[in-house]
Parts: structure tokens; C-alpha cells; sequence
């Protein structure tokens, strides 16, 4: 009896409690249903890197499939702003040599999510950062190796700004 008791009770205290997992509601409104992924800026010297990370965050959308795509600014309910502010690369570890074996770059994204006709912000982050490791070889691989590993920093960061953007973080 004593135990069924405490049984009862601690179960009614966690079912009370309140907790609940963060991604469960959208901070978006149902009622937008458009949105328009806006030229990213880039400020590194990378070439294309603004292309790659534009390319990623519109890929992120429709794989998502809650909003659809704007052709342009005016016909979107959403729009979503960034910019590449900083891509590094640093030696992450070394072959016995002491050249490096494997690299990691880091990347800072400034991104934005705003409502088109209010300019209200949704979310916002001005320092982002994402990284991403690939190995260092023969000069031909790496940078095959390096490039690969910029497209998936890329992915990785847009799913990741993604979760944000719609639970509200």
C-alpha cells in the first residue's frame, strides 16, 4: 500500500512538473507560408563561399518543407538575411612531420529571419559559428577534401540555424 503511494505521488509530480522538450512549438506564425532566402554577403576571401552557404539555407527550407519558396522579396512572407563574416581554417592534428594531418574551418555567419511587411526579427544571430574538419593529403585531395567540407559546414549550419529559427532560440 505504502509503496502503490509513492508510486501514485511521484508519478503525479512528474506529469505536473511542466517539462516539456524545447522544439515542440514553432515561434513562427502558421499563417506565413512564404519565404525568400536573400543573397548571403560574403566578407571572407573565399570565392563563392556566400553562394555555398545561400545554397544551403534554401536546401534546408524545402527539404523542410513548411514554407515554399519565394521567387522574390515582395512575394514572401519571411526572409532570410546572412552573411559570411569570418572562414578560417586551423591545423587540428599533426603527422609526425609535425605538417598538419587534419584541418578544421570555422566559420561566423551573421543571420537573420525577419516578417517581410513588419521587419519584425524572429531571430537573429550576428555570431554564428559552425565548423567542420577534413583531412590534409596531397595538395589536389585536400583542397577537393576542404571544399567538401565547406559545403557540409554549410548544410550542418543551416540545419542547425534552422531548429533555432523555428523553436525560437
Amino acid at each position: 500500500m505504502k509503496r502503490g503511494a509513492l508510486l501514485l505521488l511521484a508519478s503525479l509530480l512528474l506529469a505536473g512538473c511542466g517539462y516539456r522538450f524545447a522544439g515542440d512549438e514553432e515561434s513562427v506564425a502558421p499563417a506565413f507560408r512564404t519565404v525568400f532566402v536573400d543573397t548571403f554577403t560574403n566578407k571572407t576571401g573565399e570565392a563563392y563561399a556566400e553562394n555555398i552557404f545561400r545554397s544551403a539555407f534554401i536546401g534546408r527550407f524545402v527539404q523542410e518543407g513548411r514554407f515554399k519558396p519565394a521567387r522574390s522579396r515582395g512575394e514572401a512572407d519571411l526572409i532570410c538575411r546572412g552573411s559570411v563574416r569570418s572562414l578560417q581554417a586551423a591545423p587540428l592534428a599533426y603527422k609526425a612531420t609535425n605538417l598538419s594531418a587534419e584541418d578544421r574551418i570555422t566559420v561566423t555567419l551573421d543571420i537573420s529571419f525577419d516578417e517581410r511587411e513588419s521587419g519584425r526579427v524572429i531571430w537573429a544571430d550576428s555570431s554564428f559559428v559552425g565548423t567542420g574538419d577534413y583531412p590534409v593529403t596531397t595538395a589536389g585531395v585536400t583542397e577537393s577534401s576542404r571544399k567538401n567540407a565547406l559545403v557540409k559546414l554549410a548544410n550542418d549550419s543551416a540545419e542547425r540555424a534552422y531548429r533555432l529559427m523555428m523553436s525560437g532560440f
